[in-house]
């Protein structure tokens, strides 16, 4: 899919190929996940799907209601959701959101979770776009430096010294640790690259440009400062930030839990599998209860080339995780990306990561008791007997949920060897895959009842043939066996601090209603309502092209049972088309939102969506969304991010007045180049820079 440019860098072919890839680029599609929707669904299985529970709660739902929907209620996916609280799990840590105390009771603070404002409009600006009443900065993008000796970025310099001293490309997770109450940790992922838009042509050879674009992957930690108005953030200069870290391809990490030192992990530079240089394809993340960063590996099958051949020992592996030799070029400057010769190398990524942002020379650890998948991210709650849960979602059309539990419990006490014993709680206890069924209960209270099945503990396996480390390394396999649900990308999973309930971003699924998930009378959700452009007709499409979030309530209010109850919240796309759902609310006064992709909470408990991949014709943007009492499910969109752009992160801290997103690819359009960019935003030079952005009341909203 290559040529090569007059200028000697190496150019994508700029007309696309596929027909799965909705409203995003065909770029996009290719560089971050290597045109996954264009390939079989790797799951083989024939077990249940999401879609047809979600079918099933409708049938019920009609059935509880004299066999008629009310005005305004879903033909597909339709419920009457309650808005009864539910307890917030005992023992659950404080609300993550930085410096300061957590807010207090009405908007007086300026409180993005209690402001009132207009909804941004659907738009295709290249441009950062608030709502009214709320500004924005730049805190840093791309090529920034972070580390001391670290030269100022310029597109026709770069280098891998300097990329690995520099913020690097497509930031994604954003997580906020606070080191005082004017000062804070800002830890970021770096998910992929796009060389078309990253290189001037002529500037660099071919080899030149892999090493560079390697470099750029991985997290940085930068410290940040308050700036200005309430809310607001700003770089600390390099010279003074102690704890300023660039986490890069040459970054050494430790294996930990089971799998280190198992025989499919040692390659010929560690014979031992005990570590791994680097981190690639870093998704969405976790804040921990303890204060580190959790990274998810995602999309990591695209970087491995076949050389002279796969591993025929792994064929059945392979092809469960999507590694089929058509990587990017990459083994050309590093071995380690030849599976003929390192048929070992993937095995070491698709994990995720921890790192403690507040020890610059610790050493960054991959913990393989999570299990081994496409891992959208990881974000953990304390449990009511104290024991550390996690949740994740494999972002792939047809995987599953996952979640972990402890086995020993979270120390709160703040002091050093509390921290120690924190750092442990990864490395031991029990992963687990969600099943949901959709017989519910009669009193249509619920959707739906799930169980989440054990794969393994640290000890021992619970899935027959498999061992320990067989299950944590070749999780979906292991999953396969178990009979859990298929799910439609379940991408960010996240527990509610507020309500104690989880909420799960199931951003898509073109493949439904195809020959190999063929909607029948059961499987009513084959079909969506899209628009081509912003202001075009809405028209019918294939496959579930918006995407839903669902809702769990674990059993008692404990995270670590292992029954929970499941509500179908938002059933995306545009009100006006009838298979959407807002939890019940008003149709007609919500925004349109498409592709749920990462969340996040205020102090108030609302659910903030961000969006990636908008099948409605705008741009992407993020979404506050109150989830109990009489708005819930009332979406208003606060933000839109520039053309070509998908909106990362989000989260909201310093007291809920700081709204920070990752703003990746921006101008990532079919076609564009460095020299013909689609975007020039943030209009500080002539291409685009990815760059994390804070957004935050102009004034106070009783002024």
């Amino acid at each position: 899919m290559t040529s090569v440019h007059p200028g000697n860098r190496p150019q994508l072919t700029l007309v696309g190929q596929g027909t799965r890839h909705g409203s995003r680029s065909w770029l996009t599609c290719l560089h971050r996940c290597g045109n996954a929707c264009d390939q079989p669904e790797p799951n083989p299985t024939d077990h249940g799907h999401v879609r047809d529970e979600i079918a099933r709660a409708v049938g019920r739902r009609s059935v509880l209601r004299g066999g008629t929907l009310s005005a305004g209620a879903l033909l597909v996916g339709g419920v009457v959701a309650t808005g009864g609280a539910a307890a917030a799990a005992p023992g659950r840590p404080g609300h993550p959101g930085g410096p300061g105390r957590p807010p207090g009771p009405g908007a007086r603070d300026g409180s993005l979770a209690r402001a009132a404002f207009v909804p941004v409009e659907p738009n295709r600006r290249d441009a950062f776009t608030t709502a009214r009443g709320f500004g924005h900065r730049v805190v840093v993008g791309w090529g920034d430096p972070v580390v001391k000796g670290a030269p100022g970025f310029d597109p026709f310099a770069q280098s891998v010294a300097a990329a690995r001293r520099q913020f690097g490309y497509n930031c994604d997770y954003v997580g906020l640790l606070p080191l005082d109450d004017h000062r804070a940790l800002l830890v970021v992922n770096h998910e992929y690259t796009d060389e078309n838009l990253m290189f001037p042509a002529g500037a660099y050879d071919g080899d030149e440009v892999k090493r560079i674009a390697i470099a750029n992957h991985g997290m940085s930690v930068v410290e940040v400062h308050r700036a200005g108005r309430p809310g607001s953030w700003r770089r600390a200069p390099v010279g003074r930030a102690r704890h300023n870290r660039r986490i890069h391809d040459a970054t050494r990490f430790e294996l930990t839990g089971p799998v280190a030192g198992d025989r499919r992990v040692r390659t010929s530079v560690d014979p031992a599998g005990r570590w791994v240089l680097g981190t690639f394809n870093n998704c969405a993340g976790g804040t921990t209860p303890w204060g580190t960063v959790l990274s998810g590996e995602e999309n990591v099958n695209q970087y491995f080339d076949a050389g002279a051949g796969p591993d025929p020992r792994y064929a059945v592996e392979y092809a469960r995780y999507g590694i089929t030799g058509a990587g990017k070029g990459w083994s050309s400057v590093d071995p380690r990306f030849d599976l003929s010769r390192e048929p070992h190398e993937p095995h070491r990524f698709g994990w995720v990561v921890e790192v403690d942002p507040f020890d610059p020379t610790s050493t960054p650890r991959k913990h393989t008791m999570l299990g081994r998948f496409k891992h959208e991210g990881a974000n953990v709650v304390i449990a009511a007997d104290g024991r550390a849960v996690a949740y994740m979602g494999d972002d792939e059309r047809g995987d599953y949920l996952y979640k972990f539990v402890s086995a020993g419990t979270y120390d709160p006490a703040g002091s050093a060897a509390a921290r120690r014993r924190n750092l442990r709680l990864l490395t031991e206890g029990t992963l687990y895959v969600a099943r949901l069924v959709g017989d519910g209960t009669d009193d249509g209270e619920h959707d739906g009842s799930g169980t989440w099945v054990p794969l393994t503990s640290h000890r021992r396996s619970y899935v027959p043939g498999m061992s320990v480390q067989d299950v944590l390394l070749f999780t979906r396999l292991a999953a396969d066996r178990v009979g859990p649900t298929r799910m439609d990308r379940p991408e960010d999973v996240e527990p509610n601090p507020v309500n104690g309930k989880v909420y799960a971003a199931l951003t898509n699924n073109s493949a439904r209603g195809g020959a190999a998930l063929p909607v029948d009378e059961a499987n009513p959700v084959g079909s969506s309502r899209v628009r081509a452009g912003l202001g075009a007709p809405l028209t019918t499409a294939s496959g579930n092209r918006n995407g839903y979030v669902l809702e769990l309530t674990p059993d008692r209010g404990d995270h670590a049972a292992t029954t929970f109850t499941w509500d179908l919240f938002l059933v995306c796309g545009d009100p006006s088309a009838p298979e959407t759902w807002f939890g019940g609310f008003d149709k007609s006064r919500v925004s349109p939102i498409s592709c749920p992709d990462n969340v996040a909470f205020d102090g108030a408990g609302n659910l903030w969506i961000s969006t990636d991949g908008n099948a409605l014709g705008s741009n992407d943007g993020v979404f506050r969304v109150p989830v109990e009492g009489p708005e819930r499910g009332r979406v208003q969109q606060f933000c839109t991010v520039p053309k070509g752009a998908e909106a990362c992160g989000p989260l909201v801290a310093d007291h809920d007045r700081s709204l920070f997103v990752a703003v990746q690819h921006p101008g990532e359009v079919d076609g564009a180049t460095f020299e013909q960019p689609a975007s020039t935003w943030p209009h500080d030079g002539a291409f685009p820079r990815p760059s994390v952005v804070v957004a935050y009341p102009e004034h106070r909203p009783w002024s």
